[in-house]
């Protein structure tokens, strides 16, 4: 975004207590961050919060965040038996866990890892200097035109760096969990994840999210993975927030020659929630998919954001995102396709499919494709609908109760996502989620 398109931030409480906030903690920042996140800073007071009139953010409204006072969130006290339904079996020996965005070395576990494994909280690092993440850190999530990535960069304090050497093979997912609580008053908390790694690797990420109360808070979060040639990563990333709680976060992925990515990316809470996911196939013969799951009922408003770039010849690029939409909810979706002139030989596809339970329930979505070379393949499409009725009276036939075939349908339709996770541990705990979140009755499906 250039200077002269730039528009003018609407002014607001919020903005002047961000920067005093910045001020404080900018002091007592290390020497090897405060440029970045000065620089940071004054990207966010340009830009200010996103509006409505700018066409990236046409169907959601972030006024609940910008006109809000958070407190910065500080060290709070939270047990081991609250952490405990956001676990996963399996994965006990590698766990970073973060509350209000601060490393929490009594509820982590790093144990027993191989050689060219680095898994810490950022700020042990950036104490004693950038240590070789300059190259990484803040370039692959670029803040100049993101407000919220921004912000986050301003306020980098801690979070999690994994960083896998050439040649590795880890049998077990890295589990990072970022927690957060609003004991007192509402709180913001900027995590930060920063993952690189090296040629011929093989790894698995769960990055998780949730809040241990039913209260109002603002998570904010940037998460940039560099991954090297030929090597194969299977990102998780669930949500779990508080039903009070609003969470924007920025997933920035580089992907050199031959590399295979896989995200997924499930949304089971929140009051307010974006996701913006970008991935960049930069080498020969790269492939990403990303895979997606959202249910949403209430008020609530899950908006995902999906842009694949295609710069490099011969890449694969495969996109599924399902939503489950009940009461109120509203949800968007706008996935980007780009194919740059060189890419040659691309096959992308990307798919959108979205489950009304209710008359009053929406979604808005758009999917792009911005296509520059001649000889490629490149498919999109887009389904909106309600359950269907045929089905219904196939299982009501069968003995089922109305409830029962219900549940059974869009339990169906949002497994679908979910056996795509291919790591065993998490999909157990996923599935128990899932039918927790489902709509228990009828309720919202019919106009009031």
């Amino acid at each position: 975004m250039t200077a002269a398109t730039t528009p003018t931030p609407i002014p607001t409480p919020t903005l002047d207590a961000y920067q005093a906030d910045f001020e404080r903690v900018q002091a007592a920042a290390p020497a090897a961050l405060q440029t970045l996140r000065q620089n940071a800073m004054g990207h966010f007071t340009r830009l200010g919060f996103p509006t409505t009139r700018m066409e990236e953010w046409r169907f959601t409204s972030v006024e609940p965040i910008a006109r809000r006072p958070f407190a910065l969130g500080g060290p709070a006290d939270v047990t081991s038996d609250q952490i405990a339904p956001f676990l996963f079996p399996g994965l006990s020996d590698s766990r970073l866990v973060f509350v209000n965005g601060r490393y929490a070395p009594a509820l982590s576990a790093i144990q027993a890892l191989p050689p060219r494994v680095e898994v810490r909280n950022l700020a042990e690092l950036l104490t004693g200097g950038l240590d070789g993440v300059e190259s990484y850190l803040g370039r692959l999530a670029a803040f100049e035109d993101q407000p919220f990535s921004a912000l986050n960069t301003a306020f980098l304090q801690d979070g999690a760096l994994i960083r896998i050497g050439d040649d590795v093979v880890l049998d077990h997912p890295i589990h990072t969990l970022f927690v957060s609580t609003a004991p007192g008053s509402a709180v913001v908390t900027h995590p930060r994840m920063l993952v690189v790694v090296g040629r011929n690797s093989s790894v698995g990420l769960v990055e998780s999210y949730a809040g241990v109360r039913d209260a109002p808070y603002f998570t904010n979060a940037v998460t940039e993975l560099d991954v090297g040639e030929n090597s194969v990563v299977d990102h998780c990333k669930i949500l779990r927030e508080s039903l009070e709680a609003y969470h924007v976060a920025s997933l920035q992925i580089r992907l050199a020659r031959s590399a295979v990515v896989t995200s997924h990316s499930i949304t089971l809470g929140g009051a307010l929630v974006r996701n913006d996911v970008g991935a960049v196939l930069a080498g020969d013969g790269a492939e990403c998919t990303l895979n997606g799951l959202y249910v949403a009922g209430g008020r609530q408003l899950v908006d995902n954001h999906t842009t694949i770039d295609h710069v490099s010849p011969h890449c694969d690029s495969h996109e599924l995102y399902k939503g489950i939409l009940d009461g109120e909810a509203k949800a968007v979706f706008n996935g980007k396709i780009i194919v740059r002139l060189d890419a040659q030989k691309t096959d992308a596809k990307q798919s959108n499919k979205t489950l009304l339970l209710s008359e009053r329930a929406q979604v808005n979505t758009k999917p792009q494709l911005e296509i520059f070379a001649d000889d490629v393949k490149c498919t999109h499409g887009a389904t909106v609908g309600q359950l269907d009725e045929d089905a219904m009276f196939y299982l009501r036939a069968r003995g089922l109760s109305r409830e029962q075939a219900r549940r059974m349908l869009i339990h169906a339709f949002a497994t679908d996502v979910l056996q795509r996770i291919t790591r065993e541990p998490i999909k157990p705990r996923l599935d128990t989620a899932l039918l927790e979140r489902l709509p228990a009755a009828d309720q919202g499906s019919r106009s009031a």
